[in-house]
């Protein structure tokens, strides 16, 4: 990811020093996960030939899931935590993992230029000031016809979103101007999450500074009713959640790298 902002709200090696616990737990972001995957099996991502970028690559979650539904796929995360690669490195063994800020690309990153068939840009472009400037140093790495999909929230914005450093939150007509600005054909936007995903995120959003705390701590072995009973209570839920709606406010984006 991008280090644009002040580390107070952008020091990603603290972000996963707190918060690796719980977004393994977290069904919003297993939510995610499981569309993505879907939508990679369905475009080739099993084949043998599919080389997979995921851009922001976090604690290595997404990649340890995809490690497991797509075996003969090869694995790359581009990551600016070197905490977040770390722990990445341990949980995908046979994935690649680079710690990378794509606006001052490392050397070992040449190696990638073109490299990527597919490619996930999940929960990132919110945390970066310039998402479309972000999109167009990704698309270096993937090659002419590649599939990139983006996560991204839509809906208000609560205390804990501004907590992890969300600039802003988004709108289909938003994310299909920046996909076509950067360098890409948007081939399908989905506002997935309704109902409820939607309630989740109103909790969250009722839950304001004190959810902070709450997932702080229990990175420290605390478990609150928030982070704890009813994360795996949502999961559950998030089963039933329409895949499209014009209500949902979770944005999932399949577009194409069309220009260099």
């Amino acid at each position: 990811m991008a280090s644009q902002a002040p580390a107070s709200r952008d020091d990603w090696d603290s972000h996963w020093e707190n918060y690796a616990d719980s977004a393994v737990q977290n069904p919003a972001q297993q939510m995610r996960h499981a569309f993505i995957a879907r939508l990679l099996r369905e475009s080739g991502g099993a084949a043998p030939e599919a080389r997979i970028l995921d851009i922001g690559s976090g604690q290595g979650d997404l990649l340890q899931k995809l490690d497991r539904l797509l075996p003969d796929a090869s694995l790359l995360g581009f990551e600016l935590s070197a905490k977040g690669v770390a722990i990445s490195e341990g949980k995908v063994p046979r994935a690649s993992f680079v710690v990378a800020d794509l606006f001052r690309p490392p050397p070992q990153l040449e190696t990638y230029l073109g490299w990527a068939t597919h490619a996930v840009c999940s929960e990132v472009l919110e945390h970066v000031d310039d998402p479309t400037l972000f999109l167009k140093a990704a698309g270096k790495y993937l090659s002419i016809g590649a599939e990139l999909i983006v996560t991204i929230p839509a809906g208000p914005m609560s205390a804990f979103d501004r907590h992890i450093g969300h600039r802003q939150h988004f709108n289909r007509p938003m994310v299909e101007a920046m996909l076509q600005q950067a360098g890409y054909s948007p081939e399908r936007v989905y506002a997935t999450g309704f109902p409820f995903f939607n309630f989740y995120r109103l909790l969250v959003i009722a839950g304001g500074e004190r959810l902070a705390r709450d997932v702080e701590a229990e990175s420290k072995g605390i478990v609150t009713a928030m982070a704890g009973k009813l994360m795996k209570l949502f999961g559950t839920l998030f089963r039933a959640n329409m895949q499209d709606s014009r209500f949902g406010w979770q944005l999932i984006a399949v577009a194409r790298k069309v220009s260099p």
